[in-house]
């Protein structure tokens, strides 16, 4: 009792800093869930359910699943969503990783690619939607979609983090005999990684948009943005914000999937999170 009566806070104690934390977060939930039940009640409108309502359509479609409209469980739905994303998120990676690194090693391809990438880059990813889906394929386009949404914050982060690097560690590399090649591969890549990470955090949360938006376009695909639009098509507004929450909390998990790699990764190569 006297060690917790003499408690006292130290900012450099990691374990005081993650109660802190937590703290912080869930009096910030609990005020959201509060002002989302007082303008839930002040509208009075059937299309802002309480917290409440929300919570019981959530419950109910967990352990029931769709009683509604196909029957399907809600695994089945958010494995549909997450197989799309994934593939959409591994394309993305595979291709700006590398277009990144080499953009922002060489000055003239930086310069080539450069304006194109501007003319594409403000576009709304969800604007590719209708163009990908229906124009290409009801499989591939979602694909596309979501790797649209990726693409450009990774793309950006890499190219960042290349031309980020001290010249003088590169200098140092040639120095001590290091090819061009090994120059690209033993410092550049690993430098780049910490600012890989950053786009990824910032792209996932943009690829969940872009999935909700295809699988509007896309309803073959059976994902939780199909369940999502069914239910407020049909004025079933408690499931339809249930999904809204099944899609945040898979959004909150992969990019705390994706901090966690990000710090494991900066403290092992000795680095501050950037």
């Amino acid at each position: 009792m006297a060690t917790i009566l003499n408690w006292t806070y130290d900012e450099n104690n990691r374990y005081h800093r993650w109660f802190r934390t937590a703290v912080i977060a869930i009096t910030s939930l609990v005020c959201f869930v509060f002002a989302w039940w007082d303008v839930s009640l002040l509208l009075n409108s059937t299309a802002i359910p309480t917290p409440l309502e929300t919570w019981n359509a959530l419950v109910d479609l967990v352990v029931n699943g769709d009683s509604v409209t196909s029957g399907r469980t809600v695994w089945q739905y958010i494995g549909s969503s997450l197989k799309t994303f994934l593939l959409g998120f591994l394309l993305a990676l595979v291709v700006a990783v590398p277009l990144g690194l080499i953009i922002g090693y060489s000055k003239t391809v930086r310069e080539f690619a450069n304006p194109v990438i501007e003319v594409l880059r403000p576009i709304a990813p969800i604007a590719w939607a209708p163009i990908f889906i229906l124009a290409i394929d009801y499989t591939i386009g979602p694909i596309l979609v979501v790797f649209i949404g990726i693409f450009f914050p990774v793309l950006t982060n890499v190219v960042f983090g290349v031309q980020k690097i001290d010249p003088n560690l590169m200098d140092a590399a040639r120095t001590m005999g290091a090819s061009s090649v090994q120059v690209f591969y033993k410092v550049m890549v690993p430098s780049a990684i910490p600012y890989l990470m950053n786009g990824v955090k910032v792209g996932l949360g943009v690829g969940w948009m872009c999935i909700v938006a295809a699988e509007l376009y896309a309803p073959q695909l059976g994902g939780i943005g199909y369940y999502l639009s069914t239910m407020a098509t049909n004025g079933l507004w408690p499931n339809a914000f249930a999904a809204i929450v099944i899609i945040a909390i898979l959004g909150i998990l992969t990019t705390g999937l994706a901090e966690y790699v990000h710090k494991i990764i900066t403290k092992r190569m000795g680095m501050s999170n950037v």
